[in-house]
């Protein structure tokens, strides 16, 4: 897909990246073109599911979820991985699920009010999952800055 993409395309991108609401008839100013273009341009992304949705980003903190942790996620056997998942999916603090390799199957990414929050989530909800075999998580501090893949 990435060969298929010209100068109109990653330029389209790379405006939208940085602003998702961007009026189609500025993007085509900026890049002095028409505006149909732009609308026939975005809609091909669309379709060819480059462009997925478009997103706020929400502070997490100014919501109160104050801790941020990555879990890895040991199951007690494979068979176990798409029923677990489902079972994640249902938990409204984990916002992101990956299989991985190495000693975890899954990789989650949590939010949590606090601390204590967290214990809740991880002993009241995800330990009690058939085929989790246990976990270990990791305190994110800080993110030191976040970014989509680039494009072109």
């Amino acid at each position: 897909m990435k060969d298929q993409f010209d100068y109109i395309d990653q330029q389209i991108l790379l405006k939208l990246r940085k602003d998702a609401r961007k009026a189609y008839s500025q993007i085509a100013e900026e890049l002095k073109v028409s505006n149909s273009l732009i609308h026939q341009r975005i809609k091909k992304l669309n379709t060819e599911g480059v462009i997925q949705n478009a997103e706020f980003i929400l502070d997490e903190k100014k919501l109160g979820y104050k801790t941020k942790s990555y879990t890895g996620i040991r199951l007690r056997e494979a068979r176990f991985a798409k029923d677990v998942i489902k079972e994640l999916e249902k938990i409204d603090e984990i916002v992101e699920c990956n299989f991985v390799s190495g000693n975890y199957a899954i990789f989650i990414l949590i939010y949590a009010r606090d601390n204590e929050h967290l214990r809740k989530i991880l002993y009241d909800k995800v330990h009690l999952i058939n085929g989790v075999a246990g976990t270990d998580t990791f305190i994110c501090f800080d993110t030191g800055f976040k970014r989509n893949v680039p494009i072109g």
